[in-house]
């Protein structure tokens, strides 16, 4: 592969268990890439069958950066996260290979492609624990009305039941007197960028969840979960709203049933597909969207082959 004096970077999206981490790492070998997690749970180390990370021997064979790199106990911020992503880039491209950003994880995602620059506050504990107390006991319809007084645009991307995210949204307002929405525009990535989107048909895409999630169950999921709470790590931290690790908990403390965990695991993953979807749009314009069938992997490394040699024709062109 040509020197990267003219950067670029290939980003892979799509919905929870569709196979991006499969079909990225063949991608990487291809076309002499790296692989940066832009997924917020690959960050937690002792977090792995739940949270379906690339494989060891995957990570030995293509570099992966921002996999185990946090403890469950530890929260990084978006602005945390954007810089190490950034650091990545420049590293790869530094030593000559393609970035690959892989990932379902949308806010993340748009953080990266549109630069957003995260409200430079810093937290305030006295009034997060004033918003959690008046913002916990509402329904998320009431908590999206609120906020929709104070920033329309903010109420419309956040998810109502993020507590987390809520209150820092009202935090920043209150903190700042500007809306929690204007703070976060910034330039766009300024070089070429390829982005792949993968896809299957919603039923399909459920009933292919519902395997993994046996599959995980199987391979030792609720020891991982045990293990994370011998070692102890509370239910109550943020690294644990990762699908299936409070209910994982809750059925070690005897607060739930098996079938009540795995209908719940079942039911938050469709809730994720749904929300996904509002993020990586099949109308989207800019994301090259393949079906993730077998054989998916060649075909989207010779498109993208195709549009790297695109580049190197209109680079020499001038």
């Amino acid at each position: 592969m040509e020197k990267n004096d003219d950067r670029k970077l290939v980003i892979v999206v799509g919905p929870t268990g569709v196979g991006k981490t499969e079909c990225a790492y063949h991608l990487a070998q291809a076309l002499e890439g790296e692989i940066i997690s832009i997924d917020s749970r690959y960050l937690y180390r002792g977090m792995d069958i739940g949270t379906a990370k690339p494989s060891r021997q995957m990570r030995e064979i293509v570099r992966h950066y921002l996999v185990d790199v946090a403890s469950p106990n530890e929260n990084w911020s978006l602005a945390i996260f954007q810089a190490k992503v950034y650091e990545a880039i420049e590293e790869i491209l530094q030593r000559d290979k393609l970035p690959l950003l892989v990932g379902g994880t949308g806010q993340y995602y748009r953080a990266i492609l549109e630069g957003w620059q995260p409200p430079p506050v810093p937290p305030n504990p006295n009034l997060r624990s004033s918003l959690e107390c008046f913002l916990s006991p509402m329904q998320p319809y009431e908590r999206r009305r609120c906020l929709a007084y104070l920033d329309p645009e903010a109420a419309g991307r956040i998810d109502p039941r993020n507590l987390r995210r809520m209150i820092r949204a009202f935090e920043v307002i209150f903190s700042t007197g500007v809306p929690f929405s204007r703070q976060r525009k910034a330039e766009m990535l300024s070089y070429p960028c390829f982005i792949v989107g993968l896809t299957l048909p919603r039923e399909q895409l459920y009933e292919k969840c519902d395997r993994r999630i046996q599959r995980m169950l199987k391979e030792g999921w609720i020891d991982e979960v045990k293990r994370l709470l011998e070692e102890g790590y509370t239910p109550d931290l943020p690294s644990f709203s990762a699908i299936g690790y409070r209910e994982i908990a809750a059925y070690l403390q005897g607060l739930m049933t098996m079938d009540e965990v795995v209908a719940q695991i079942r039911r938050r993953t469709r809730i994720l597909i749904r929300r996904q979807a509002n993020w990586f749009r099949e109308d989207d314009p800019e994301i090259h969207w393949f079906l993730a069938k077998e054989g998916v992997a060649q075909e989207i490394i010779e498109t993208v082959q195709q549009w790297l040699e695109q580049i190197r024709i209109r680079d020499r062109m001038g």
